[in-house]
């Protein structure tokens, strides 16, 4: 087995709604051989990977994949379920994956994945192994799950993280992480927020620098008269032996920008040990300050937003003795405790021994090597972090309201929104004022796993607070609109934020021209996939998203966004067959469904009544329906009227919303510029889409007939979609329209304006099939009284003159009434100018620009010949 390529989907695809990775493999003449019968290959795997016991498998019942295995299965499938086994075995549990046929020993495996570069270290594994057991050679299994253990370490986000993304997924808000680091975006365009730990876009810079720096910190509380342990910052041996003796035994030593209780030393008692202490602390620290020991519990109060949201005490490591077992034998014992991982990964952190440790457990008079007596319980440890092995009770229910008040006060002397306060007392049911308890430090980006996950007590929703803390004062994100089908695409896209421009919003819009943040265009181009319509989500500026979402976007890479508030589906045909593993309509509808499938609860599908294939899939739209067709007796938009839905429709020339019998009126087609009074059809429909889509997001219906009314068609507003120019008295029409349907609508419109001879400049991408060129040629002979045949300067794959000449082949043998000049440029100018007053000349360009600029010299030739110019 081979690999020969992946794809991972970070969200919503057209294989799940979960992340996916989908990897191409070569079977390399295995394609009709079945594990069984290669030998020694099922026993041999279910030994190595015992996880695929519990594999049920497409036959839902116990032990499934072993039973496939034994009857005899293949190899890509075999390949799935070792992913699966992998996964578990480096304690990620995925249950989704697939393998499918693309031709002969090419087959695609898809799986579910949470973090990627592990899946992929697997996928390579996974190969490997059926590899090696098909070649009786031996692997070092062991060896590849701690390598795949380490990055899977260094993408793992660890409890915290997780549990803020699930707080903001529970509130219905969008995460996007970015890379391998715990940064995150919540939310969309001008609403979202940035969170890496627990510091958000909210917390100040400046109060985060404060918090770091201890001496900073101390002195600033104690001017607002709150109880911190006596203390200053040292520079030399001298000064720490001087500070300390003022202070009085017992003192810690720490340092000043120290985090996670690394480096501090607590309950030094004597000169001996504190000398001893900072010879160690002095080669790991620069800056180092002395404080006043105070006996005590060590708790953290997580304050957030001004509340207290949770405390808990924090216990420092310690092994009980068993009379046996020496102390380091008992302390990896401890690390054996499935709760414990190596930092952050795990609501426990396993026990590191390090200098700070044998200095602890010297001071009690023991070694690593030491044997404790049974029953005897030792400290490893004077700090308590979890993040050095400590574990945590919570006591939420316990702090009474002085304490309470005393660490929102603190928090706002530091002027941090999202803090844990660390506090020393005896018991913290009562004020530290009156327990000789202090303020020890305050935390930015404080850890929270020790709330959501405590050793004893109750789990506290720190994370959920953070994320309605984030979001008090504005909304969760913001909508987005997503546009798919075959044809009027961008159309749609343009009239939907023309019309939310009017009302004030920035709108962020991804077209097949660009990616444009009102009307400035920050990326040229073809602008309809992934990357683009991220780019729009992540910008700061934007009030709403509308996302022309293609279907090589949505196949290449999925979907940007999560879920939006309106889905629309302009419609389905013959477009890209036998592009992408798509080769019929069925199989594209597929495709295009995601978008409405892909709905909020509370949000919207846009269905085309009249297009066949919409209707089919319109059992899968998610959200409430929304149906639009050109005819108010459409019978599949009765059916949804009955049913109380949103309808749109042309009555009598006009456009009309209804709703539970109550019918709206929008415009008339006369009013509404870009349909010619109703002559342009396929931006009647255009109108519908984009009228239903509005309706969707509950604008209002007399902004909608503004919008409608005041978009024009021409190059500002619609540019490259029937845009019409005046040359010599010869009207030429430039549009994008790139496939059979796209063509017949606009041969229909121009049939509906009254002209009699047109004449084309056609061709189409070199992607398209063989059998759609020739059907183009075809249609072309029927439509057009001449045409000149031009192909894309972007061949896709073709030679010179191919798809030319296949779109000739469509005009037959004996009809001379078309000419092949490859540059579309020189054949519009030719058009132009073989052209007569009154005639019409239709362009389906691939540079708008280009076609553009020639409509332009001939227009200045008309006016030098006519002698206007002087």
């Amino acid at each position: 087995m081979k690999i020969l390529n992946y794809r991972a989907y970070e969200g919503k695809n057209i294989y799940s709604h979960r992340k996916v990775v989908r990897m191409d493999v070569d079977l390399q003449g295995y394609c009709e051989t079945p594990s069984k019968d290669i030998d020694g290959f099922n026993d041999k795997l279910i030994d190595l990977l015992p996880e695929i016991w519990e594999h049920r498998c497409g036959i839902d019942e116990d032990h499934g994949f072993v039973k496939r295995l034994r009857e005899g299965t293949y190899l890509a499938h075999v390949c799935e379920h070792t992913i699966i086994a992998l996964h578990s075995r480096v304690g990620l549990e995925i249950a989704y994956g697939k393998a499918r046929e693309i031709e002969g020993d090419f087959y695609y495996v898809v799986f579910e994945y949470i973090y990627k570069k592990t899946a992929l270290s697997i996928a390579r594994l996974a190969v490997d192994l059926i590899n090696s057991l098909i070649n009786k050679k031996d692997i070092d299994l062991d060896s590849r799950i701690k390598e795949i253990k380490q990055i899977l370490e260094y993408e793992n986000l660890g409890p915290s993280a997780l549990s803020l993304c699930d707080a903001a997924k529970k509130q219905g808000i969008p995460v996007i992480r970015f890379d391998d680091n715990s940064m995150f975006q919540f939310g969309y365009g001008r609403y979202s927020k940035m969170i890496q730990a627990t510091i958000d876009s909210n917390t100040s810079s400046i109060s985060v620098d404060i918090a770091s720096d201890k001496v900073l910190t101390k002195k600033l509380l104690e001017m607002q008269f709150l109880p911190v342990a006596k203390g200053d910052k040292i520079n030399s041996q001298l000064e720490l032996l001087i500070e300390a003796e003022a202070i009085g035994y017992p003192v810690v030593l720490k340092p000043q920008y120290g985090y996670q209780g690394k480096g501090v030393y607590l309950n030094i008692k004597n000169e001996k040990q504190l000398v001893e202490a900072y010879n160690d602390i002095k080669t790991k620290y620069k800056d180092i300050m002395v404080e006043q020991f105070v006996l005590g519990y060590d708790y953290r109060v997580c304050v957030v937003d001004g509340e207290v949201i949770a405390v808990s005490r924090r216990n420092p490591p310690s092994v009980v003795g068993d009379g046996v077992s020496s102390i380091k034998e008992l302390i990896n014992k401890l690390n054996e405790d499935e709760r414990r991982g190596d930092g952050h990964e795990k609501p426990l952190t396993k026990i590191k021994i390090d200098s700070e440790l044998i200095f602890c457990i010297s001071k009690q008079g023991y070694d690593l090597n030491s044997v404790l007596d049974k029953n005897k319980n030792l400290v490893l440890r004077e700090n308590s972090n979890l993040s050095t092995g400590g574990t945590s009770v919570d006591c939420t229910d316990e702090i009474c309201k002085e304490n309470i008040d005393i660490c929102i006060r603190a928090a706002k002397a530091i002027g941090l929104n999202i803090c844990g306060i660390d506090l020393c007392c005896k018991d913290v049911s009562k004020p530290i004022y009156d327990d000789n308890g202090v303020i020890v430090e305050v935390n930015a980006a404080p850890g929270i796993r020790m709330h959501h996950y405590p050793s004893e007590g109750t789990s506290r929703d720190v994370s959920g607070a953070i994320v309605s803390a984030l979001f008090k004062n504005s909304p969760k994100s913001i909508p987005v609109i997503a546009v798919t089908g075959t044809n009027g695409k961008t159309t749609t896209t343009r009239i939907i934020s023309h019309t939310l421009r009017g009302l004030g919003y920035t709108v962020g819009m991804t077209t097949t021209s660009g990616v444009f943040i009102n009307d400035q265009c920050i990326a040229k181009g073809d602008m309809t996939g992934f990357s683009s319509a991220r780019s729009v989500l992540l910008n700061k500026d934007v009030d709403i998203a509308v996302l022309e979402t293609a279907r090589g976007g949505i196949i290449r890479n999925g979907l940007a966004y999560d879920l939006a508030d309106v889905g629309v589906i302009t419609n389905i045909s013959d477009d890209h067959l036998g592009i992408d593993g798509v080769n019929n309509l069925e199989e594209l509808s597929h495709v295009k469904s995601l978008i409405v499938e892909a709905i909020k609860p509370e949000g919207y599908s846009v269905i085309n009544a009249d297009d066949e294939m919409c209707r089919k899939i319109s059992s899968r739209a998610k959200g409430n329906i929304i149906v639009f067709s050109k005819s108010r007796d459409n019978k599949f938009l009765k059916g949804y009227l009955e049913k109380g839905n949103y309808g749109i429709y042309i009555d009598n020339g006009s456009v009309y919303v209804e709703k539970n019998k109550r019918i709206f009126h929008i415009a008339d087609l006369k009013d509404i510029p870009i349909t010619c009074g109703g002559m342009l059809v396929h931006n009647v429909e255009n109108v519908l889409t984009a009228t239903a889509s509005l309706v969707g997001l509950e604008i209002d219906y007399c902004i909608i007939s503004k919008g409608l009314k005041s978009f024009l068609c021409d190059d500002k507003h619609n540019k490259g979609r029937f845009n019409q120019f005046d040359v010599k008295g010869i009207k030429v029409i430039l549009d994008y329209a790139h496939n059979i349907q796209g063509f017949k609508s606009i041969f229909e419109s121009i049939g509906n304006m009254g002209y009699k001879k047109v004449i084309g400049v056609i061709g189409i991408p070199g992607d398209r099939s063989d059998r759609v060129a020739f059907e183009i040629g075809e249609l072309c002979k029927k439509k057009l009284s001449f045409s000149y045949i031009k192909e894309d300067s972007d061949k896709r794959g073709r030679k010179d003159y191919e798809v030319a000449n296949l779109i000739k082949n469509g005009f037959g043998e004996y009809n001379k009434n078309f000419k092949i000049i490859l540059d579309e440029g020189e054949a519009l100018s030719e058009a132009i100018d073989n052209a007569k007053q009154g005639d019409v000349i239709v362009a389906f360009y691939e540079d708008y620009d280009k076609l553009y600029n020639v409509i332009l010299d001939k227009q200045s030739e008309t006016i030098s010949e006519s002698g206007l110019a002087l």
